[in-house]
């Protein structure tokens, strides 16, 4: 490794925790480009020399940031960029990509939660119309597992309401009824709506972060996808 490649792999590193969770742009190490900390991934070195993913970029020591996606962390673990970034010998766990995805999972899986606590989900088909009709939904939820009919016939909803941009309407589609139901603490969720305000919004944030971690695809008219912890 040349100085040049040296002094670049040493920008990539952060300054700790507390500058981690800075909103100073971070630069991810896989495409070298420099954005906002809340559309990607902190990763440290462990105890044991194992790469660990910090998703709250609170655990001690200087972090290396990979965009949030699948892709991207795939491409650092092929190409040997945690060791490069670290400058030292490390261990990657061979299923990172799919550690990653766990933890962003059960973040929209609990932000999920926390918004029913707050009441700010409604479940079951006639309630979830009901409450689209009135305009007090944010997101619309369906079980991953949904029969097509359902889907279909609140499509029709939609299209009543926003016309030929149906879209307009953020949807959460990630989670199976199962999940939904250990999540919102009821049987059988098959169709969900998110009602507006600050639980209803970090929800669809953290179910974003999950889909655009999947696809590598920030779909328009969602909340911006964050891996963060929410802002209150």
């Amino acid at each position: 490794m040349n100085v040049a490649e040296t002094d670049a792999d040493e920008l990539t590193l952060d300054g700790g925790p507390l500058a981690g969770r800075s909103g100073s742009e971070r630069t991810c190490i896989v495409n070298r480009r420099a954005s906002s900390p809340e559309g990607l991934v902190r990763f440290v070195v462990g105890p044991d020399g194992v790469i660990v993913p910090d998703l709250k970029a609170r655990l001690p020591g200087r972090g290396a940031w990979v965009t949030a996606t699948r892709a991207a962390v795939t491409e650092a673990v092929r190409r040997k960029l945690f060791a490069r970034a670290f400058r030292r010998e490390v261990t990657v766990p061979a299923d990172l990509p799919d550690l990653v995805d766990r933890l962003v999972e059960a973040q929209a899986i609990a932000s999920l939660s926390l918004a029913n606590k707050a009441g700010a989900v409604v479940a079951g088909f006639s309630k979830v119309e009901s409450t689209l009709m009135s305009g007090s939904a944010a997101g619309l939820i369906h079980a991953s597992d949904a029969s097509d009919d359902g889907v279909r016939k609140l499509g029709q909803v939609l299209r009543r309401i926003f016309g030929d941009d149906p879209d307009t309407m953020p949807r959460v589609t990630a989670f199976t009824s199962l999940q939904l139901d250990l999540a919102l603490g009821r049987m059988n969720v098959i169709h969900a709506a998110l009602l507006a305000g600050g639980p209803s919004e970090n929800a669809l944030a953290r179910c974003t972060a999950l889909e655009v971690y999947r696809t590598g695809d920030v779909a328009g008219g969602r909340p911006s996808a964050s891996v963060n912890e929410p802002k209150y």
